[in-house]
């Protein structure tokens, strides 16, 4: 039996990946549905190319209801001009397409979560074969590789630029020095709560440099996090040296993830009212958020206290919460 990862791609760009120039096409992928027998799924892409020099992957809308990665992605490839560029910069603003249509995390075709579905699978589901066209087609090709995230419908973050801990070191090195030169309010050492599947994992494992984002979110974009976004992408295109000059970078606060503790779950479902905003310091013991039985009045909240000393880096939206959900994320400011 063949191998999946030997077969073809049923993914077809209407783009040429190794022309220069500016190009607007789309990801074609094949999807016969009870309204369209011999239809498509039309992810858009662009392609800016020219001259030698290193290749950027900038992908928006992992998941579909995060919206400062497309924001920003749209206005570049509208925007920026190939005279400009020395390499190629591949843009695919709406990376989960179907989702990002939907305004849903995961996919409305398969429920798919993409950023759980790396590498992916060609003879898969409509995500998978969309993350093994990323994988094979689009990561293979690039130096660098920066996926936007926000938090959603159901989080919502201070802005910062992100990368991980690294067995390389080298590796990490150069990725924290990419976030470095995203300069978002905030940059982040990042802990994951579950890696396995993620867009960021397969990229790392391939030795790129990757950098990831969380822009605010609350299933929307602020003219601030569309800023920081769009910002952003013109720094990192400048530190890997495919735009001239120097990375517009302004005051960060390092912000580090060190264990498990930074994460709090809600066991109880209710209302949630918080005790703290985003960026407020805590210390160990204080609250953080009341939940409150929403059944009758007279009850006593569930109270949820910090597990360490940190700020508030993400909490939960909207107002009702069910018992899993995260609730609250915290993290420890370290100098740069």
């Amino acid at each position: 039996m063949l191998d999946a990862s030997a077969r073809p791609s049923p993914v077809t760009p209407t783009v040429d990946l190794s022309a220069r120039g500016v190009q607007h096409g789309h990801l074609r992928l094949p999807y016969s549905r009870d309204d369209s027998a011999w239809g498509s799924v039309m992810i858009p892409v662009c392609v800016i190319a020219n001259g030698e020099g290193p290749t950027a992957l900038l992908t928006g809308a992992n998941h579909g209801d995060e919206y400062e990665g497309p924001a920003a992605l749209f206005e570049l490839a509208r925007t920026l001009d190939p005279a400009s560029v020395q390499g190629r910069v591949i843009i695919v603003p709406a990376m989960n397409y179907p989702a990002f249509r939907a305004g849903t995390r995961t996919s409305p075709i398969d429920r798919g979560n993409l950023n759980r579905s790396f590498p992916g699978r060609p003879d898969g589901s409509v995500t998978e074969k969309i993350a093994d066209y990323v994988t094979r087609h689009l990561v293979t090709q690039a130096d660098v590789v920066l996926d936007f995230h926000s938090g959603g419908k159901t989080l919502d973050f201070l802005p910062y630029g992100a990368a991980h801990e690294l067995p390389d070191k080298a590796q990490e090195a150069r990725c924290f020095a990419a976030v470095a030169a995203f300069s978002a309010p905030y940059s982040m050492r990042m802990l994951e709560i579950d890696a396995v599947g993620m867009m960021d994992t397969t990229v790392e494992e391939m030795g790129k440099v990757f950098v990831t984002t969380e822009l605010g979110g609350a299933g929307t974009a602020s003219a601030t996090s569309i800023g920081i976004a769009r910002r952003g992408a013109l720094n990192l295109l400048k530190h890997a040296g495919i735009l001239a000059g120097e990375p517009e970078t302004g005051p960060t606060r390092w912000l580090d993830m060190p264990s498990a503790d930074c994460f709090a779950f809600a066991q109880d479902d209710g209302l949630v009212a918080f005790a703290c905003d985003l960026g407020a310091p805590v210390r160990r013991g204080d609250l953080i958020a009341r939940v409150y039985p929403i059944g009758r009045t007279g009850l006593a909240p569930a109270e949820y206290r910090a597990a360490m000393d940190g700020v508030l880096a993400a909490r939960h939206v909207p107002g009702l919460v069910t018992s899993g959900d995260c609730l609250s994320v915290l993290a420890v400011v370290k100098d740069a």
